[in-house]
């Protein structure tokens, strides 16, 4: 019988994961598995430290029952394994960013839990900077920083409101940074208020910050803001709230990219690096996307077709060295091939 152990935070969502533990491992053990059970304490790197425990031990699942948090560690547990096991989460945290993109029910850990049994899965991209991963966001820029003057007090009672209430108190203070940003199809360089990488189209709870997000392309969804200016900002927010037409203004950058160098050149000024909603460190920093990474069970049936490639990672990379072989073909007639003047 295959193996599954559950890693849950005891205090998320009012102790709701503890209270329906007996459903969860029933819900497994119909879907197969032998499973289970370990609580995450207040430790550092508790539940990263038993995803790796359990996945160098051959376990055929890991289940991250809690918010993006305890989902963030477990990923960061597994992601560094050469032979890594499926995940699977359920979620009881503030937003469930990860579970609104995989579409797994937010107010129903049973069914969640019974998305397992469906047996669809996706394989997820994952970002890495440095030893550390990410599911969901990287980011940097005074207007990232509000998330960490969020009390976490506000964050479990009003949820992404609180981060809205934070942000609207900090815009009159957003000042820009001179960043430079090297991505795959060029770089840019000057004042940004904030740049952010993207993995999935949910982010705090908002589905249109990045509208055509895929979630297994081994792109991220990179957007530079330029402006600093506070009614700005608002314009462009107003604008990705109302069906993310922000994409196209021209006060932003938005791209796909598999990778980013970013720093600031500004010698008396720090950036900050906020990933999945926690501070990660200062820049410089290399972000790089992980292709189709750790396997995850989703509700596919509910997921939009176009957010989904399908594409294995062997023919992106066919792919790839295609495009790059295009360029450099591209490079050669543009140059002086003969170097007597003639290009051929």
């Amino acid at each position: 019988m295959k193996k599954a152990r559950v890693i849950y935070n005891p205090t998320s969502g009012k102790e709701l994961v503890k209270k329906s533990l007996a459903d969860i491992l029933t819900t497994l053990e119909e879907a197969g598995y032998e499973a289970s059970t370990y609580a995450t304490t207040p430790a550092p790197n508790s539940a990263r430290d038993e995803a790796t425990r359990v996945g160098k031990l051959g376990f055929d699942l890991v289940v991250a029952a809690g918010g993006d948090g305890t989902i963030n560690e477990v990923v960061n547990g597994l992601a560094p394994l050469k032979n890594r096991p499926k995940m699977a989460i359920i979620p009881a945290g503030t937003t469930n960013d990860y579970a609104r993109a995989l579409k797994i029910p937010r107010d129903d850990i049973r069914a969640a839990a019974e998305v397992i049994k469906k047996n669809q899965l996706v394989k997820m991209d994952i970002g890495k900077t440095g030893d550390n991963y990410f599911i969901n966001i990287a980011a940097g820029g005074y207007l990232t920083e509000l998330t960490y003057e969020v009390p976490s007090e506000l964050k479990s009672i009003f949820g992404y409101l609180a981060y809205i209430a934070k942000g609207a108190e900090m815009l009159p203070r957003v000042k820009p940074i001179k960043m430079h940003l090297k991505y795959d199809e060029g770089e840019y360089n000057g004042n940004a208020s904030m740049f952010f990488l993207g993995l999935t189209n949910s982010v705090g709870g908002f589905e249109q910050i990045v509208p055509d997000a895929k979630l297994d392309d081994g792109k991220f969804s990179l957007i530079i803001v330029k402006t600093a200016n506070l009614f700005e900002i608002v314009h462009l927010a107003a604008l990705m709230l109302n069906g993310g037409k922000h994409i196209d203004d021209p006060r932003l950058i938005y791209t796909k990219t598999s990778k980013l160098y970013a720093e600031t050149t500004d010698n008396e000024k720090r950036m900050m690096i906020n990933l999945d909603g926690e501070y990660g460190g200062d820049a410089p920093m290399t972000f790089e996307n992980l292709h189709q990474h750790i396997e995850f069970f989703a509700n596919i049936d509910k997921i939009p077709d176009e957010a989904i490639t399908g594409e294995t990672a062997e023919e992106v990379e066919i792919e790839n060295a295609g495009k790059e072989f295009v360029k450099e073909v591209e490079k050669l007639t543009d140059q002086d091939i003969n170097g007597d003047g003639t290009k051929g």
